[in-house]
């Protein structure tokens, strides 16, 4: 080995740029956060070549002393923070110091500024920092040329133009996303890709994301103490196959933080399909010394101080606002515009109106009122019992409590045709069964089509994770359910018999390969016995018992739903179909079942008129 010496300040500059200057989008975003950093109201970005021939940047900012040039080239130069108390709490995008003189060490570089005040503006060369008057009537550009020139075997790593300016249309998406209030401006090889004015937040997130996100969102703002997160949230049936739809930001920030990205997905958990992913575009506001952003170097991750509190606020968040059901609201006719084309605020999910029939029964509704539940039990024929033996055994169990009648409609035939002006359920009337497996309903808009397995697990699903917080109704069999099953199972029911007494089962043994069911929860009563308690002593032997109760709870409750569940080729009634469709419209998430896969759609007269050329 050689002695030691000190590397020169231009092989210094190139091995940072080896970090800080990944690709053409590096720049932008560097640049890009300078320029948001100056207090610019309005920036213009130009790329040729996907960004390899050349980025400028301009900006209206504050812009750069003739002094001040020089520095802005050197290495931990910054005008942002100038002790450990500024960089624990930053509140700019940049603040090392680095990105310029990284970005000078391999593309020529120019920086043109004027001050405000000065008498005209400066231009300073990377290469050889020489300074020359210019023509600029205020702000800052910034001019990338060349990108890689003096250092060939980077530049060999770079993709095609469309690829690179791709990654560049993303790099100003996140920004223009963060800042609706400064007008942005983006062109490759001299044609306009994004023109985006000043504008609130709903309206630059459609113009970003689309009107159809935008459709399919819900509206996330929830704040406690110094944290608030604010912003869209897609509905499960926006779902997408790949992450390309993912906004976080923190403290006006784009970050991919696991933290941060674990809280969403587990708030997605039980509505939507494992194989999909979740649109959103969230910004998280914090105190800046409550999260650290110099953990990275292109400042893309960060690292909260109280991670669990993060964690479970923004989860919370999400879960509240993703919870109501669209079924509450399916008969209202969407949203108009106002006389300048953009949507109205949306309304949160605290102050949505109820319905306008007064709101699903609280009660569950019986085939006519005053029945009791055995009655109505006796009422039905075999065929079609399973559903209100589900709403039966939901019912209070208070000796005093009465039942109470259903709302007026709830049962009735529907009229030919219904007006928006009419007392009508959002999911509107039951008109029949296709093929034992889906409802057809007519409600305001026009028709509902509704997968009646899916629905009534879901409905059963919410049910069990409300009853099992306190002391589950039990349904004792007047015959146990005698059955085999394997060692294994046999095992499972001798040592996890604690955890399924807290269930609602009684289950003994009977035989050496034999266990007898002589209980199970209310709320399953008709529910295949031997299939629902093989599957449950099957979970139960692959986990311990304490995860069971608490991290594989919900995925145990949606496996017994999952078998609870009205079955397909079961017929219902007209009354047992209404009863399904107001249980719906009563029960959070009622648009996917445990799987997440959608209960119901709608389709209005418009799309049945387009389908059927009416009019044309």
């Amino acid at each position: 080995m050689t002695v030691i010496h000190r590397l020169p300040d231009l092989l210094v500059n190139q091995i940072a740029a080896g970090e800080v200057v990944e690709r053409p989008a590096s720049v932008l975003k560097e640049v890009l956060e300078n320029a948001v950093d100056a207090g610019s109201r309005a920036i213009e970005v130009q790329l040729e070549q996907g960004g390899v021939r050349r980025i400028r940047v301009t900006d209206d900012g504050c812009g750069i002393d003739r002094e001040d040039l020089a520095l802005a080239l050197e290495r931990h130069a910054t005008s942002k923070i100038a002790s450990l108390d500024d960089l624990e709490r930053v509140g700019t995008m940049g603040f090392r110091g680095e990105a310029l003189a990284a970005i000078a060490a391999v593309a020529r570089t120019t920086i043109t500024s004027r001050a405000a005040g000065s008498a005209h503006a400066w231009r300073i060369d990377g290469d050889d920092r020489s300074l020359a008057p210019a023509a600029l009537n205020h702000g800052t550009v910034v001019d990338v040329a060349d990108l890689y020139y003096n250092t060939p075997a980077r530049r060999k790593f770079l993709k095609s133009e469309g690829t690179e300016f791709a990654h560049c249309d993303e790099m100003f998406r996140r920004v223009a996303l963060a800042r609706p209030d400064i007008a942005l401006q983006l062109a490759h090889n001299g044609r306009v890709s994004h023109r985006l004015p000043v504008a609130p937040p709903l309206a630059r997130v459609a113009a970003l994301m689309g009107d159809d996100f935008v459709a399919h969102a819900r509206e996330v703002e929830s704040e406690s103490g110094l944290l608030r997160v604010t912003g869209l949230a897609s509905l499960p049936a926006y779902s997408r196959a790949s992450r390309d739809a993912q906004y976080f930001f923190v403290n006006g920030r784009f970050v991919r933080d696991k933290l941060l990205t674990h809280a969403v997905r587990q708030a997605y958990a039980d509505i939507l399909h494992g194989a999909r992913h979740p649109a959103y575009v969230l910004f998280l506001t914090l105190d800046p010394a409550g999260v650290d952003v110099n953990v990275h170097p292109a400042k893309i991750e960060v690292r909260f101080r109280d991670a669990r509190a993060v964690h479970q606020f923004v989860f919370h968040a999400l879960t509240r606002a993703l919870a109501e059901s669209g079924a509450a609201l399916a008969g209202q006719t969407a949203a108009p515009t106002d006389a300048s084309g953009s949507m109205p605020p949306l309304a949160t999910t605290q102050t949505a109106a109820a319905p306008a029939y007064g709101g699903p029964p609280t009660r569950p509704a019986y085939p006519h009122p005053g029945a009791t539940p055995m009655q109505g039990r006796l009422a039905m024929d075999s065929g079609s019992r399973a559903y209100y033996d589900f709403v039966a055994s939901a019912r209070p169990d208070t000796p005093d409590a009465g039942p109470s009648a259903p709302p007026p409609d709830a049962h009735a035939v529907p009229p030919a045709t219904l007006r928006a002006s009419d007392d009508a359920p959002p999911l509107g009337f039951a008109l029949a069964q296709l093929h034992g497996v889906y409802i057809l309903a007519q409600n305001t808009r026009g028709l509902v089509l509704v997968d009646m397995h899916a629905a009534h697990e879901r409905i059963l699903y919410e049910k069990l994770k409300t009853v099992l917080d306190g002391r589950p109704a039990v349904q004792r069999l007047l015959i146990p359910a005698v059955f085999g099953v394997g060692t294994r199972e046999m095992a499972a029911v001798e040592e996890h018999a604690e955890v399924l007494s807290r269930m609602g089962f009684e289950i003994a043994p009977a035989g050496p390969q034999e266990v007898a069911v002589r209980s199970m929860p209310a709320l399953l009563a008709n529910a295949p016995v031997a299939d629902l308690v093989r599957k449950l002593l099957e979970e139960l032997r692959e986990y311990p018992a304490s995860e069971i109760i608490t991290a594989r709870r919900n995925e145990l409750l949606a496996t017994m739903a999952c078998h609870g569940a009205v079955r397909a080729n079961r017929q219902l009634t007209v009354p047992e179909m209404n009863a399904l469709l107001r249980e719906m419209e009563a029960t959070e998430r009622a648009d996917q079942c445990n799987h997440g896969r959608p209960t119901w759609t709608q389709f209005s007269m418009q799309d049945l008129d387009r389908f059927f050329m009416r009019g044309q």
